[in-house]
């Protein structure tokens, strides 16, 4: 084979596997038969699943302070923008009682089929509903975490007012959520380190406390953490 030819390979398989890993894109991609396409899609299964175990280690990072884990059956956790339950299942089998919530009625049904190793004891529950202001009890979660999801609150919001709005109202109504000292980490993609700031200030503006660990650390876009920790009531 020509180094011509095998360059020319070497391009085709890069470009086959861009496709693949194409981020889906909301709400378009989530809905119908793309719903269906997205659950399928190993990848993105295996990303997602990863990720979660992320951000479960990252609440209980010594920088939030000390946290002894007993038995992750005590805590009640939040997985919000639960999408087809990848998320949901891991926090599940680590042994949290989880409360999943979506706004995407044809990705929820996915995640109900995700249960097989529930217990009897287990609290579970599936909420369709905007993350942006769920209808659940004050005072109810020990932690909250978000997978690729939280980037979607201002998705159609144009003006930078309505941005800081949204986020603002959010993160006040998470801390309504948490218990006392209660946690959160968040993993999604900002386009630039102005919007970083725009969710940071969001959450440092309503009694949190934390700070966010970026993928990769050179990086002006793309994969970012929050880690959080509620610090007072509002």
């Amino acid at each position: 084979m020509s180094y011509l030819n095998f360059n020319l390979l070497e391009f085709i398989l890069l470009m086959t596997r861009k496709k693949k890993c194409i981020l889906p894109q909301f709400p378009h991609d989530y809905i119908g038969e793309k719903a269906e396409e997205y659950n399928q899609l190993e990848w993105m299964e295996r990303n997602q699943k990863k990720t979660t175990l992320q951000c479960v280690e990252y609440l209980f990072d010594p920088k939030l302070g000390e946290y002894k884990i007993k038995n992750f059956s005590h805590f009640l956790i939040l997985d919000l923008g639960c999408g087809t339950g990848f998320s949901t299942e891991v926090l599940i089998d680590i042994g949290y009682n989880v409360v999943g919530i979506d706004i995407l009625m044809d990705m929820l049904e996915k995640a109900v089929h995700k249960t097989h190793n529930l217990s009897e004891s287990t609290i579970f529950d599936l909420l369709l509903a905007s993350i942006i202001q769920p209808p659940l009890r004050p005072s109810m979660f020990h932690h909250i975490i978000s997978v690729s999801a939280y980037n979607f609150i201002t998705y159609g919001k144009t003006e930078i007012s309505e941005v800081q709005q949204t986020l603002n109202s959010t993160a006040k109504y998470l801390n309504r959520l948490l218990k006392k000292e209660g946690r959160i980490v968040i993993e999604f993609y900002p386009n630039n380190d102005k919007e970083l700031n725009l969710f940071v200030s969001s959450f440092t503006r309503n009694k949190f406390d934390g700070f966010f660990i970026k993928n990769n650390p050179q990086q002006k876009a793309g994969k970012t953490f929050l880690l959080l920790k509620k610090t007072d009531e509002i």
